[in-house]
């Protein structure tokens, strides 16, 4: 579980290791709100994959196992493990084959957004995603596709506000059959 004291006392320490009086006015609250924030974009850190997969893994029956359930721009954001900065305007594209069963397609999208609540790596994010979409469905056939901006790009460093990045990751049938590859891909 998140410690929000421990993170109160060392983003207090932050604040003065970057010359600044936690105590003034503005500051004061600072390290509070910072813990209150920190429970809820982390949340995910809070779960395993599995546990993620159990959460959401009420399914339906399906006739049809022929075609692929694809939702596409699903938003997200997260944080990369690597310097705390932001990941944003990530969308995500999720497509599994069904096995007889379907998972409410409002769920795809709470996977995604529980999975990025995390300290990640954009390739590991789809990699997670791509294993609780496999479990909840009881499918090997899921594919992943993510673009996002990082801000350890374009704020710091190179600073290059243009660049996205963009992941893909093909499980089961989706590794070999580029039609379905080409449902999900940007």
């Amino acid at each position: 579980m998140i410690d929000k004291k421990a993170i109160e006392e060392h983003i207090r320490g932050i604040l003065i290791a970057l010359g600044d009086d936690p105590d003034r006015e503005g500051l004061a609250e600072t390290p509070e709100r910072v813990a209150r924030m920190y429970e809820e974009v982390f949340e995910g850190m809070n779960y395993s994959n599995h546990e993620i997969a159990e959460m959401f893994s009420k399914t339906f029956e399906s006739s049809d196992d022929s075609s692929a359930v694809v939702v596409r721009d699903i938003e997200i954001f997260s944080y990369c493990e690597h310097h705390l900065a932001l990941m944003y305007d990530v969308k995500v594209n999720v497509a599994y084959i069904p096995k007889g069963r379907v998972i409410g397609l409002s769920k795809i999208a709470r996977i995604c957004d529980m999975a990025a609540k995390r300290l990640q790596l954009q390739e590991r994010l789809g990699s997670d995603i791509a294993d609780i979409i496999a479990e909840a469905t009881g499918s090997d056939d899921v594919g992943v596709v993510i673009s996002g901006t990082h801000s350890c790009m374009t704020a710091r460093g190179i600073k290059n506000t243009s660049a996205q990045t963009i992941t893909h990751t093909m499980r089961g049938k989706f590794r070999t059959d580029y039609s379905l590859q080409n449902l999900i891909s940007r």
